[in-house]
């Protein structure tokens, strides 16, 4: 495996898609093990509409795109991608609770 460039060493295409991977890899795993984390809170929950809170996701939204802003970021784009991760979460507890619910 090739060392680790930063944007400016690449100096090829091959260069900045090989990072992209890399980079997009790492994610991956990162979304796995954020999935764990969910799938244990739908576990935990009893009740689907508990995996609705709107404060909660209003909280998150503005850290995630306050860290945007820090890193330079465009917040909207931020935005959009937590708002989307966060609505397939609620509905992956959703379906969880409500299965879990029917077998009781």
């Amino acid at each position: 495996m090739s060392a680790r460039k930063l944007p400016a060493e690449c100096e090829t295409k091959d260069d900045v898609r090989a990072e992209i991977d890399r980079i997009d890899n790492a994610l991956i795993a990162l979304f796995a093990e954020r999935h764990g984390y969910v799938t244990r809170m739908a576990e935990i929950k009893t009740d689907p509409h508990e995996a609705n809170d709107p404060a909660r996701i209003a909280a998150i939204v503005a850290r995630r795109r306050q860290q945007a802003l820090a890193l330079d970021l465009d917040e909207d784009q931020v935005e959009l991608i937590w708002r989307t991760l966060i609505d397939w979460n609620i509905n992956y507890e959703k379906g969880i609770i409500i299965a879990r619910n029917r077998k009781s």
